[in-house]
């Protein structure tokens, strides 16, 4: 038996006026989606627990077997294992990203015009990074670049207890009462204020403006963590498997899980990414050997975040037929396999950030189709099969272990 998990980060919402007042995955055309939801089980499931954000961190906790009440220690320290920071348990890290402010000479005035900066490329965003290692660090202090705008800073014998606001749920707001809280809040703060002086008349920002793209002019740090300690997904399933993945928050989890983190050429996390080249992918891994397939597509997300409503409907329509029709394709030739698609979250684009509310999947298996009852995949038709998996850390036993 072999176990495909596609899911695509965000992809559940509202409707919306712009699109006849259907939802992003009423409006998509996605035959393939639809077929499997015809055909096999489709139903609701929460993947945020009450009281815990609603990040793809928890959620892809949740997704991948992990109840986030209990293995949830931040979002910062799963991106750090991707990364390939050795951390000890006394590490505290924090996400750190390159975002846009406007121009207002009181920091505390300005608003957060954009968390990824134009979607800085890394090799820019690397010399920016750098450029703050170099000015803060100190004998607990350290910066790490990552990919785009998504890096990493970790605090040796840190402090814990912040309240942090991630920026992409600030978009242009002032980001006055987002700055960090907490008794040492003061010292995050004042990193953000400094490298906004140095980092505003950088050569790589400069260069940036002159090509008409936004600057990073300023460090935001949020999602504090210590390192996890998550049960191998081999010894709670008993299968193998790998992760694969544009984004480092779910390799990390991946890593942490004992998953195999798998990197395609060309995937970038965004509208742009190498949808094919993750398909394909997928089924070399399995071809080698894997049991368990994992594949996140951060698409949708972003395009939630940034107010894109025709390409959340076009990212809908290319994991479609790039991702699941290449797929479906490909495992074909296994005597039986089992397909889940779903989203970790739903990214509205309505608000442009995460919500709590359950999400739509599909439960495919090759060797027990059925005739579900409903004409498509959406939030609604889900919904209206009364299926409903309160617990979301639940659903993946349900699907290795069930019918």
């Amino acid at each position: 038996m072999k176990y495909i998990v596609i899911l695509g980060d965000g992809m559940a919402d509202y409707p919306l006026e712009q699109l006849d007042n259907k939802t992003p995955l009423q409006y998509a055309k996605k035959p393939n989606m639809d077929f499997l939801a015809k055909h096999g089980e489709i139903g609701l499931v929460k993947t945020i627990p009450d009281g815990i954000p609603p990040g793809s961190d928890a959620a892809n906790l949740s997704v991948m077997g992990y109840n986030p009440e209990i293995y949830y220690t931040g979002r910062s320290p799963l991106e750090a294992v991707s990364m390939g920071i050795e951390l000890s348990d006394t590490d505290v890290t924090f996400r750190c990203n390159l975002v846009t402010l406007s121009d207002e000479e009181d920091y505390s005035q300005k608003t957060m015009l954009d968390y990824s900066s134009d979607e800085i490329s890394s090799e820019e965003a690397g010399q920016l990074i750098r450029e703050v290692n170099k000015y803060f660090k100190n004998e607990t202090i350290s910066f790490y670049p990552g990919i785009s705008y998504r890096h990493c800073m970790v605090w040796v014998y840190g402090p814990q207890g912040f309240k942090l606001t991630p920026p992409h749920d600030i978009l242009e707001r002032k980001i006055s009462q987002y700055l960090p809280q907490g008794e040492h809040s003061a010292a995050l703060i004042e990193m953000m204020v400094k490298s906004h002086s140095f980092l505003k008349d950088h050569p790589v920002n400069k260069a940036r403006i002159e090509r008409g793209l936004k600057p990073a002019n300023s460090i935001w740090l949020w999602g504090e963590g210590k390192k996890p300690s998550i049960p191998s997904f081999y010894e709670k399933f008993g299968i193998k498997g790998s992760v694969i993945s544009a984004v480092d928050l779910i390799k990390g989890i991946g890593l942490c899980s004992g998953l195999k983190s798998i990197d395609v050429e060309g995937a970038t996390g965004n509208i742009h990414t190498n949808f094919i080249g993750k398909a394909k992918a997928a089924l070399k891994e399995l071809e080698e050997g894997q049991d368990f397939v994992y594949v996140h597509i951060e698409a949708p997300d972003e395009c939630g975040h940034r107010f894109e409503i025709e390409n959340k409907v076009k990212s809908i329509e290319l994991i479609d037929d790039q991702v699941v029709g290449t797929i479906l394709k490909g495992i074909e030739k296994y005597d039986d396999y089992k397909v889940l698609i779903l989203p970790d979250h739903p990214t509205p684009l309505s608000l442009r950030t995460h919500t709590s509310d359950p999400v739509p999947y599909i439960i495919y298996r090759k060797n027990f189709e059925r005739v579900s009852g409903v004409q498509g995949y959406d939030e609604f038709q889900a919904k209206s099969t009364g299926v409903f998996i309160e617990q979301g850390y639940n659903l993946m036993e349900y699907f290795i272990k069930g019918r």
